[in-house]
């Protein structure tokens, strides 16, 4: 490979061996990952949300329909309820993006601007040029 095959922002730093790239790449693979788990995260505080929401329509037509016993205990111990001690469903979402999620972002961009210059996805970019089949169509080595 040669570093007319690699864009600039995408090109090993000289002097950066192997096992880095592999470990700054594995490390960006898991925040990756991470913001996933995030979508993820906040998918469940939506659905929360919009269940919780839909409780309204449970209780009203029990009541309705003379179930007033059922309406008023899913009143009192359903809706409103903490999806976890204390919490309900955005104070979690909070609790990570302001802990976990801040401190991982913040660690995988130090270590790519210490280690690769800033240059994200240089494993992949590697990878993308041993893979590509050179001179053949849709295969080119940057847009």
């Amino acid at each position: 490979m040669t570093p007319r095959d690699l864009d600039a922002d995408h090109a090993r730093p000289e002097g950066v061996p192997d096992e880095l790239v592999t470990a700054v790449g594995r490390f960006s693979e898991m925040l990756e990952r991470i913001e996933r788990a995030r979508g993820a995260l906040y998918e469940f505080h939506q659905l929360m949300g919009g269940a919780d929401a839909m409780l309204d329509d449970v209780v009203e037509g029990l009541r309705s329909t003379g179930h007033e016993n059922w309406a008023a205990r899913i009143e009192k111990e359903l809706v409103g309820r903490n999806a976890i001690p204390g919490r309900w469903s955005f104070q979690i979402v909070e609790e990570f993006d302001d802990g976990y999620y801040d401190i991982l972002r913040a660690l995988e961009r130090d270590v790519r601007e210490d280690t690769m210059g800033g240059r994200r996805h240089v494993f992949e970019a590697e990878m993308k040029q041993r893979r590509r089949t050179h001179g053949e169509p849709h295969h080119d080595a940057t847009p």
